[in-house]
């Protein structure tokens, strides 16, 4: 399976580039996605009409050939992120694809010394079938 990487924000709803522990590391990506009502335009976060700058924080997705809207987590879910990556348990190469759910896990937090809730994305690795985990950026 040979992915290719995006050559500008424009063509992604998600974009990452994230060391994963000592060794590892993961550049991660999603697609756009046609509009499933006219197939003429990718959906996309709709635009402020003074700025013309996407809403980062709207709930919704939408057409801009036909203004068809769809939830966001409802549209989240067909996507399908896709990695390249270097495994962090056993540090080879390798790439991966699957779909785009985020999803709420517990992680021990070595700095809080407890366990803490965090939203990430999933994927095994090819070689160890290790679990890669995309988290979201945390403060």
């Amino acid at each position: 399976m040979s992915l290719n990487e995006p050559t500008s924000t424009q063509d992604v709803v998600y974009f990452t580039r994230r060391t994963l522990g000592a060794h590892g590391r993961v550049i991660a990506w999603v697609y756009r996605k046609d509009c499933p009502k006219c197939k003429k335009a990718q959906m996309g976060k709709p635009k402020d009409e003074k700025s013309g700058k996407a809403k980062v924080r709207a709930k919704e997705y939408t057409c801009p050939a036909c203004k068809y809207t769809v939830g966001k987590y409802e549209f989240e879910e067909t996507l399908t992120i896709e990695a390249k990556y270097t495994c962090p348990h056993c540090k080879k190469q390798g790439e991966s694809s699957g779909p785009f759910n985020r999803k709420k896990m517990k992680v021990f937090d070595d700095e809080k010394q407890k366990k803490i809730s965090i939203t990430m994305v999933r994927l095994p690795c090819q070689h160890c079938k290790g679990n890669i985990d995309i988290t979201q950026k945390m403060k």
